[in-house]
């Protein structure tokens, strides 16, 4: 007989969304959960970009255009996702803001955001970033794929605290408790009691997929590079997340819907089809297969050694400065 689990054998935390307090400004776990994921991000883009023989100088000022673009996508798509909540008060859809029983505002804290708003807009953002900049967008679109992975592995660990993103309720041993104010409708603590009712944590399975993606893409990255075309990487992250978010809408309830069809499942139909068709155009009969030998990719390059001379070259260097330079957000590097 196969073992039956229990609630005592389940995970019966119900997390407080604040961590600690700075005189009255409460931090969230929200927030601190993708400030760790964007930095973690972050320091994974500049390893690959030197790998790659990229200018690293560039991800900072990158980071800060694509990480607002992508902030303003996810909360537009959240929101009308969630418009609902938003309706009897919408400024509390754009402030962090919530209104208190005595009728005052007060912080709420960062939360809310969808993550195929996020990738579309920063998506639109980084090229544009990168045709400014004149460098290769789909270069750069390989140096980030495994990033995004990354920070959405760590980052949907602040859906746990606001114990968000669960789906129907489950005897698995990795079951949620989610307490009565948390609750979608469909699940009432009154037909599903608290303490004898746990859930599918969704976000944990999304977590789960992004660090398997992460080590995924940067092991092709490594041993498949004479079968990549630039810009692969970033095709099957389209692929990958969309397959990974079109099966577990299937377990959410409440969700944001188009004609009876949770909107997240068309948006990621839309992924699948933009990766699935660009990696067939790419690698389809007559396209080239080929970019580097496997082994270029042994060769770890750092960007401040590509122009490194002896003092003969002292001159071309300095003619060449430019290149090295970081630019400014809005011009080229050069």
């Amino acid at each position: 007989m196969g073992a039956t689990y229990t609630p005592s054998n389940m995970i019966d935390i119900t997390p407080d969304p604040i961590a600690f307090q700075i005189g009255s400004f409460p931090v969230h776990w929200y927030g601190i959960c993708y400030a760790v994921g964007l930095a973690a991000a972050y320091l994974l883009l500049v390893h690959e970009a030197r790998r790659r023989g990229q200018n690293p100088e560039l991800v900072g000022n990158a980071m800060i255009v694509v990480a607002i673009a992508a902030l303003v996508g996810g909360r537009l798509y959240h929101v009308i996702d969630q418009w609902a909540l938003y309706a009897p008060d919408p400024i509390t859809a754009i402030l962090p803001i919530t209104r208190q029983p005595d009728g005052s505002y007060g912080f709420s804290g960062f939360s809310g955001l969808g993550v195929p708003g996020g990738i579309i807009t920063g998506t639109i953002a980084a090229w544009i970033l990168t045709r400014r900049w004149k460098v290769d967008f789909w270069t750069w679109a390989d140096i980030v794929a495994p990033a995004l992975f990354v920070m959405q592995a760590i980052g949907r660990f602040g859906n746990f605290f606001n114990q968000e993103l669960y789906g129907p309720p489950t005897s698995l041993p990795w079951g949620i408790a989610i307490d009565c104010a948390h609750r979608v409708d469909a699940y009432p603590c009154d037909v599903f009691p608290l303490a004898t009712t746990h859930f599918q944590p969704l976000f944990l399975y999304e977590s789960v997929s992004g660090l398997i993606g992460a080590i995924t893409l940067l092991w092709l990255a490594r041993n498949r590079a004479a079968r990549l075309v630039p810009g692969d990487l970033l095709l099957i992250f389209f692929v990958w997340y969309g397959l990974t978010r079109f099966v577990l809408e299937f377990m959410r309830s409440g969700n944001w819907t188009f004609f009876g069809i949770p909107t997240a499942q068309i948006v990621t139909v839309g992924f699948i089809l933009v990766g699935v068709v660009g990696l067939w155009y790419r690698h389809g009969p007559g396209r080239p297969k080929a970019t580097l030998p496997d082994e270029a990719t042994d060769i770890h390059v750092e960007f401040d050694d590509v122009h490194d001379g002896d003092d003969d070259d002292r001159d071309d260097d300095d003619a060449t400065a430019g290149d090295r330079s970081t630019p400014s957000l809005g011009s080229p590097p050069g």
